[in-house]
């Protein structure tokens, strides 16, 4: 056994930290919805937005005011929101047997279409922390704006036992 699993923390937990990341705590939901619903052997979270210790740290249009750089760092921070909400409704994220998809929304500038390098920020993440199981199917759309000005976010699909 990892010493990270024996003090109680997942195999996918320790390989975020070896990232130099940790789980935050889930995000509250801005409207009139949870975070994560499990269906099957699915979890299918809500569109999660790059909150950082629960603020949005940088807002606007990519392509006009947050570069395509900047854009694809939130993409990872929405994916790491995204493993949170999804751990609170299975208890470890070891059980995830295959991440499934992944759906990233860039508020963009009329003249920006680099979405999908900008959504490469999640994708990039989820395969360094899962391998394998976190290879996904994808869509990255631009949208004129997002919830409280956000200039990315991202949901996701999850298999899970």
């Amino acid at each position: 056994m990892e010493p990270a699993q024996a003090q109680g923390t997942s195999r996918i937990e320790a390989r975020l930290m070896e990232l130099g990341m940790t789980l935050p705590a889930v995000a509250a939901p801005v409207a009139a919805y949870v975070p994560a619903v499990v269906a099957g052997n699915n979890v299918f979270t809500s569109g999660q937005l790059p909150f950082i210790d629960g603020k949005l740290t940088v807002t606007g249009k990519v392509g006009a005011g947050v570069s395509a750089e900047d854009a694809k760092k939130l993409a990872a921070v929405c994916a790491v929101n995204a493993l949170a909400a999804l751990k609170s409704v299975i208890g470890d994220l070891d059980r995830v047997t295959r991440i499934v998809k992944v759906v990233g929304f860039v508020a963009s500038d009329p003249s920006f279409t680099g979405q999908p390098g900008v959504i490469n920020g999640a994708s990039e993440l989820l395969g360094e922390v899962f391998g394998e199981v976190g290879i996904h199917a994808r869509s990255a759309v631009g949208v004129s704006v997002l919830p409280l000005d956000s200039p990315v976010e991202v949901e996701l699909i999850a298999e899970f036992q």
